[in-house]
């Protein structure tokens, strides 16, 4: 009987651990390291989703639904050994769990096309920082479904933010 209360304590800071604010949906607490098969295509543009120039290079950007990967995201693709960070998002990422990846051209984005692919998960993005840039954009429809979800994970962050820069 001496070791029930130890037991339900180990329960408690068990499930306090898994109740991290800012989870994906793609399933448990974020974790660097943890591999997902995911979808992928592929875009070419200007700006991303925060008004910055795309990154091209030893790490580039790459779109998606902000509540399943988080702005900031940073991930590798295993196959290839490439770089990215989620710094965009589009209405045909939100709900797909598909990766749209920047490409330099044309001709590279249509060498892409669809691929699935496997990304390990170098540091998971914020939730907060993701809604901050989305709350003032929800009169679009996609937008205003990512914040939902994203303030459905992340119980507690407020639906008002003040202007992001």
């Amino acid at each position: 009987m001496k070791s029930l209360p130890l037991i339900l304590l180990g329960i408690v800071l068990l499930l306090a651990g898994c109740a991290q604010p800012g989870a994906p949906l793609l399933g448990g607490a974020p974790q660097p390291g943890k591999i997902y098969r995911v979808k992928t295509t592929a875009y070419t543009g200007k700006r991303n989703g925060i008004g910055k120039p795309l990154q091209h290079g030893p790490i580039t950007s790459a779109a998606a639904d902000w509540s399943e990967f988080p702005l900031g995201t940073r991930f590798r693709i295993v196959e290839s050994g490439k770089n990215f960070i989620i710094d965009d998002y589009g209405s045909a990422m939100v709900g797909t769990r598909t990766i749209d990846l920047c490409m330099p051209s044309t001709r590279a984005m249509s060498a892409w096309g669809v691929r699935t692919v496997n990304i390990e998960i170098q540091e998971w993005g914020s939730a907060r920082r993701s809604l901050e840039v989305l709350s003032p954009r929800e009169r679009t429809w996609y937008v205003r479904r990512m914040t939902n979800s994203l303030r459905k994970q992340s119980q507690g962050i407020p639906k008002k933010f003040h202007k992001v820069d």
